[in-house]
């Protein structure tokens, strides 16, 4: 099991690596976390719900994702609430409170997911969540030591040397430990190692006479990293000031913000540049304006007017731009968005863009399902998937901007420049996204292939892996400690 020493340190990409390194040595590996907060999910071939970084992780395995991979889900809706998914189906919305009383009734629903996908792998790799050293939500743990204490799980931390702090951060993780639990831990990792390994070296000795734990290797920055799926936090790394060059992308970022990953091919693309919009700047001037899912479409509908970035939105389609607005942002694109029995939070209904002749009710069962659909213009095969509540419906369907099995799916204006989907995932499409590009003005480049460049960039993370690790000597801390 790998824990970090706080939030962000690598945990997921280091799983992913391992399980594509492990797995090109011929063992069966599987991905595991007990326990997971993110917006960002992926529907399984079974129609469950899991996290996008354990959907990731099945990939670099070579094995279809399922949902014993992920048994636990957290999808915040408001500060203070969260929708709850429970092996890939919504168990309800559930405050703090209300959530940890929960808890103890969740291991057993961990153990068991846990213990079958042991039984069909010869390695299984478990993803801790934040840090075990929050002792203050120890009680009914069931995402670090509360689920490797059950399992009697060795456990290896991973301490994150770009943020500075390290030595400090995996003593401190330590001495905050009981005995039974430093008990688990076999040793640390430092991750995200920038410049000569030199001058690190006098850290080991330091961390070894204040807390006993060995190192076990040094991964340096993993530059290919950034070829993966996002997972769970919206990178910060461009600043949007007036916008970016060449075809600009500007998406909102929605304080529900969900399944922001839909973007990541189109960041691929020689020519693109997607710039995420903070709360307080207006949108840039833009070819492509993308508005993203969202955990909670009429909360992030009034923040968006708050914002203003309403007004942004209805002057980049008087100037001829192009709107996009993917499962929440399709939603906000129509005429009302109603929630009559408070699913996504208070009960009511509210106005939305106005720019699709559609309306949207928050009812029935979630849609979790993967899809296959054709884009009516180009031909182009896309594959996706629904991941929402509610039905949208209107006179706007009469121009559908995807065909599922026939049937319409989606929506685009009269003049086609304003777009509506519930398929996540589409622009892993290459066609589909060359031709969606090509509409709205941006010149043939390079033939990027987006499917083969993710794999590509797993593959360049095992061999860093293989080479600053010993994998022999991890895979021999696999051996579960005795009781």
């Amino acid at each position: 099991m790998l824990q970090g020493t706080g939030s962000d340190v690598g945990k997921s990409v280091l799983v992913a690596g391992l399980g594509r390194a492990y797995v090109r040595r011929g063992l069966r590996v599987r991905p595991f976390k007990p326990q997971n907060m993110a917006n960002n999910a992926a529907v399984t071939a079974d129609g469950g719900e899991i996290g996008r970084a354990q959907f990731l992780q099945a990939r670099a395995c070579r094995v279809p994702a399922i949902r014993d991979m992920n048994p636990v889900l957290l999808k915040p809706e408001a500060d203070r609430r969260a929708q709850v998914i429970v092996r890939g189906d919504v168990a309800g919305g559930y405050d703090a409170g209300g959530y940890h009383r929960l808890k103890p009734d969740l291991l057993p629903v961990v153990r068991e997911s846990f213990a079958r996908l042991s039984a069909g792998a010869d390695l299984v790799l478990v993803e801790g969540a934040g840090s075990p050293a929050e002792v203050n939500l120890r009680r009914g743990d069931i995402a670090n030591m509360g689920f490797a204490l059950a399992e009697r799980v060795p456990v290896v931390l991973v301490a994150d040397i770009d943020r500075g702090g390290m030595l400090a951060s995996v003593v401190g993780t330590m001495a905050l430990l009981p005995a039974e639990e430093r008990a688990l831990i076999r040793g640390y990792l430092v991750n995200k190692f920038r410049g000569d390994p030199a001058l690190l070296a006098p850290a080991f000795p330091i961390i070894a006479r204040h807390c006993g734990l060995p190192w076990l290797g040094t991964v340096p920055w993993l530059a290919a990293a950034r070829s993966l799926p996002a997972e769970d936090a919206v990178s910060a790394e461009n600043d949007p000031g007036d916008g970016g060059t060449g075809f600009v992308v500007a998406v909102p970022m929605l304080p529900r913000i969900a399944n922001f990953d839909d973007l990541d091919p189109l960041k691929a693309e020689d020519g693109v540049t997607v710039v995420f919009v903070p709360p307080g700047r207006p949108l840039p001037m833009a070819d492509l304006v993308v508005i993203p899912g969202s955990k909670a479409t009429r909360a992030d509908m009034a923040f968006l007017r708050e914002q203003g970035w309403d007004i942004d939105v209805h002057a980049h389609v008087r100037r001829g731009g192009a709107v996009l607005g993917i499962c929440g942002g399709y939603q906000m694109l129509g005429r009302r968005v109603a929630d009559p029995d408070g699913i996504e939070g208070p009960a009511g209904e509210g106005p939305g863009l106005g720019l699709l002749d559609l309306s949207t009710t928050m009812a029935g069962a979630k849609r979790l399902a993967p899809v296959a659909a054709v884009d009516p213009l180009s031909g182009a095969p896309v594959q996706g998937y629904e991941m929402h509540m509610g039905v949208t419906d209107g006179p706007g369907r009469s121009r559908p901007f995807l065909r599922v099995d026939g049937r319409p799916e989606g929506a685009r204006s009269v003049d086609g420049r304003v777009m509506g989907t519930y398929l996540h995932g589409l622009f892993a499409a290459d066609g589909f996204r060359r031709a969606f590009l090509g509409r709205l003005g941006l010149p043939a480049r390079r033939q990027v292939q987006y499917e083969a460049t993710v794999d590509a960039a797993l593959d360049a993370i095992a061999d860093l892996l293989e080479a600053n690790l010993d994998l022999d000597a991890l895979l021999d801390l696999s051996v579960r400690p005795s009781p």
